[in-house]
């Protein structure tokens, strides 16, 4: 079990705040698959927050989305039978949460007052630690999103921003951070991307963004949806009980030759530092410079271990390097 992991804090980019170098996501609490299946039921996610707490570990990552709901809710309940200030709770809004209300998505002034208050009562707290938008709203203007959150922060119901997104868009949070410091308003100062082996699209331009801007980058999907575990091979492609066959685009996005070359480095140096590829592939996100923490999920306690036993593998700059050279591309060298 966990018992015997025991997670380091790191500082999260420059702001005050500290996080646990492998912070917990709970995107799978309640949610549902095409076939009415839970991934994760409310005692797993006990046991798993359960897990993650005995390793020491004490940033729980979640959204208002996540299980329509019950994800906070469940942390909720936990967090109710804990110290609260022992735990940082980040949450994210954005998506629309009522059909036909075009008002119950995005970042607007009215969804966000909205949102806020109902996570906080669903996680039964007065504040989340950190507040990120889910995705970029291009209809709300800028402005007007940094000017709403900041009224949160300013009214203690949210300690510090950040910015989620799933294709890199620097200059809209760069632009956004201008317009908060011109202003006297709270910054994004957390940033959390898609980033791992083969997602390696943020390198450059967001990365150094988020570098210059003092933000902490705490990367999602840091296994590559399940790819970057090693359960895959070239030959055989996808299985019928593989929760990415139900995945659109899984296929073509990851079983590809490029991807299964850097399968093989990973697989080559989990072996020479006795580790598994998914512990490796976790380990080289933490190696990389500008990452604060990467964000682990589980659906058992037993992965849950071990992927938090990505915070005991060393690699050499050398096993980093061609980890990192594995995947050609246009990516800077950082």
């Amino acid at each position: 079990m966990t018992d015997d992991i025991d997670l380091d804090f790191v500082s999260l980019g420059e702001a005050g705040l500290q996080t646990s170098e492998l912070q917990f996501g709970t995107w799978r609490f309640g949610k549902e698959t095409e076939d009415g299946d839970v991934e994760i039921g409310e005692e797993r996610a006990y046991e798993l927050l359960d897990a993650y707490a005995e390793a020491g570990g004490r940033y729980i990552d979640t959204a208002d989305v996540y299980g329509a709901g019950k994800s906070e809710e469940w942390i909720g309940n936990w967090l109710a039978e804990r110290d609260r200030e022992r735990y940082t709770v980040a949450s994210k809004i954005y998506w629309q949460i009522r059909d036909g209300d075009p008002n119950s998505r995005g970042t607007n002034r009215k969804t966000v007052r909205d949102r806020i208050d109902a996570l906080l009562e669903r996680l039964g707290t007065d504040y989340v630690d950190v507040l990120y938008i889910h995705r970029w709203d291009d209809e709300t203007p800028a402005r007007e999103m940094m000017k709403t959150l900041n009224g949160l922060v300013e009214d203690g119901k949210v300690h510090y921003l950040g910015a989620s997104c799933h294709r890199p868009d620097a200059w809209k949070v760069a632009k956004a951070n201008e317009i908060a410091e011109r202003e006297g308003w709270e910054p994004f100062t957390v940033a959390q991307p898609r980033y791992n082996l083969v997602d390696r699209e943020i390198e450059g331009g967001y990365l150094e963004m988020a570098r210059d801007y003092g933000m902490g980058v705490c990367p999602w999907s840091p296994l590559g949806q399940g790819f970057l575990t090693g359960k895959y091979e070239r030959e055989e492609g996808l299985t019928g009980d593989s929760l990415a066959a139900a995945s659109g685009g899984f296929e073509e996005a990851y079983l590809t030759a490029e991807n299964f070359d850097v399968l093989d480095e990973l697989e080559a140096v989990a072996e020479e530092v006795d580790a598994t590829p998914a512990q490796t592939a976790l380990a080289w996100l933490m190696h990389r410079d500008g990452v604060a923490a990467p964000i682990v999920g589980a659906r058992t306690p037993d992965q849950l271990a071990e992927n938090l036993g990505a915070a005991d593998i060393d690699l050499s700059d050398e096993q980093v390097e061609r980890l990192t050279e594995a995947k050609g591309g246009p990516y800077s060298d950082i």
